[in-house]
């Protein structure tokens, strides 16, 4: 088995958060049920919006730590699934039922190691 991160990006501003959040949070529920049906539960979790972000640099003087978020971009890391697959195939089906849910792309990549 292989673990794969199935990643969503979405706009960072929090008055972007679609109406029907509501009925996406029940299909992504749904999704994670069957997620973990199927035995291919690892984790997931949702993060919060980037302006919560922080970016720690080690320097000479000990960690030097800033407001994030590290890049400046209109779509971040909004919130992932890992998942143990057989094969990519298998990684690439969880990710087109999450971009159904979702209604934005989801992004496959196999984790180093996993």
């Amino acid at each position: 088995m292989t673990d794969y991160l199935l990643s969503m990006y979405y706009p960072q501003d929090p008055q972007a958060v679609p109406e029907n959040i509501d009925e996406i949070m029940r299909g992504v529920a749904a999704l994670n049920e069957e997620i973990r049906e199927a035995g291919a539960w690892v984790h997931t979790a949702g993060l919060e919006f980037t302006a919560s972000a922080r970016v720690v640099r080690a320097t000479a003087d000990g960690p030097l730590v800033t407001d994030g978020p590290y890049l400046e971009t209109k779509e971040a890391l909004g919130g992932f699934w890992i998942v143990a697959c057989d094969s990519i195939d298998g990684a690439l089906t969880w990710a087109a039922k999450a971009s159904a849910v979702l209604g934005i792309p989801v992004e496959v990549r196999a984790v180093q190691g996993g």
